[in-house]
């Protein structure tokens, strides 16, 4: 259990082992606090290799705090589009705004002003001050639980709060102040290369396989413990491509509530039929000339499931009136309108109509 294992045998071998092991990355490159803020919120709940070419992009776009903090709304959902949970863009344009008008365009060096900073929690705000200021605070990830409630063979739920708590105060007694970058990344590296959920750790690469409780006592494939999760809701949606030669349509969500203030293709509640389709479209004052079935898909969010159906619909022309609806070029829509990853298997069909047009 944690209260009874020493902390401090992990930190020697753990440091030899990331000075031979850790991988090469984009934000490990020309480390300055706001490309560690920017990687970290990147990669909360996001693949490494996803992130990549987000962040080189991001980066390329958005040099500077002050560059992130007046940056238009749109152009910067559109750099984070396919990443997902938007409010962590939106979030971290505010604290950007705070550090330009508080810090004068940089990140404070300070644990307690960083975790003030709107998006920013105890895991990042402990990330930027170790890796970027080598101020000696714990960075607690999922990784990190994992790999510490693993070898300490803990079975307490890694989503109760007084858990991370625990794991954090740990910790902070025993982060070494000269190597505090290192000793974190190192507990991030093992947990994403080598200490894998899911029942996949690779015990035999791992510089504390012998001293590793869970496991010495056999249970390291059952650890880390988590509650049951909540069954998500199940929504069925109907999906809406409808073009005229090289336009098609969106409209913007609204402002609050999931996927805000993104663009959407038109779609309507349940699993319709073609005719139904058909109709619906007419309500939008548009005339279909043809319809065609397209692919289903599926797409989780945390609490919800979208079960989605479409059709790609025709209409004999698309003319400016009093409506929600946006008529735009497809290139205008691909480089100039964020279009969350939820409908990622629909926007593939923007490609393929200009492919016909060719």
């Amino acid at each position: 259990m944690l209260k009874d294992f020493d902390l401090q045998v992990l930190t020697q071998p753990l440091l030899q082992w990331y000075a031979g092991h850790a991988r090469t990355l984009p934000w490990r490159e020309n480390i300055t606090p706001y490309r560690v803020w920017v990687s970290e919120i990147m990669l909360q709940q996001t693949r490494v290799e996803t992130v990549k070419p987000y962040f080189e992009q991001f980066m390329r776009t958005l040099p500077t705090i002050r560059d992130l903090a007046e940056c238009e709304e749109d152009r910067l959902l559109k750099l984070w589009e396919g990443l997902g949970y938007y409010n962590r863009v939106r979030n971290m344009q505010e604290a950007a705004k705070t550090v330009l008008s508080q810090y004068g365009g940089r990140l404070p060096a300070d644990y307690d002003k960083l975790l003030a900073l709107k998006g920013i929690g105890h895991y990042t705000a402990g990330a930027i001050a170790s890796i970027a200021y080598g101020i000696p605070m714990p960075a607690v990830d999922g990784n990190v639980l994992r790999v510490i409630m693993r070898v300490t063979a803990d079975d307490s739920d890694i989503l109760k709060q007084s858990v991370r708590t625990e794991v954090e105060r740990r910790l902070t007694a025993v982060i070494p102040a000269e190597h505090a970058a290192e000793y974190n990344q190192a507990l991030m590296e093992l947990g994403a290369i080598v200490c894998l959920p899911g029942g996949e750790p690779l015990c035999a690469r791992c510089p504390w396989n012998s001293f590793c409780e869970g496991k010495i006592q056999g249970i390291h494939l059952q650890l880390p413990t988590r509650k049951k999760a909540a069954r998500r809701r199940c929504e069925d949606l109907t999906i809406l491509i409808i073009r005229d030669d090289d336009r098609i349509v969106l409209r913007k969500r609204p402002e609050k509530g999931l996927l805000a203030g993104l663009y959407e293709f038109p779609n309507e509640p349940g699993h319709l039929t073609q005719d139904e389709a058909v109709r619906a479209v007419q309500k939008m004052r548009l005339h279909p000339l043809r319809i065609q079935k397209i692919e289903d898909s599926r797409h989780i969010f945390s609490h919800v499931e979208w079960h989605m159906t479409g059709y790609m619909v025709q209409v004999d022309s698309l003319t400016r009136e009093e409506t929600e609806l946006l008529f735009i070029s497809i290139r205008e829509a691909r480089e100039h309108y964020p279009i969350p990853s939820a409908f990622s298997a629909y926007t593939k069909y923007m490609e393929a109509i200009e492919l016909q047009r060719s």
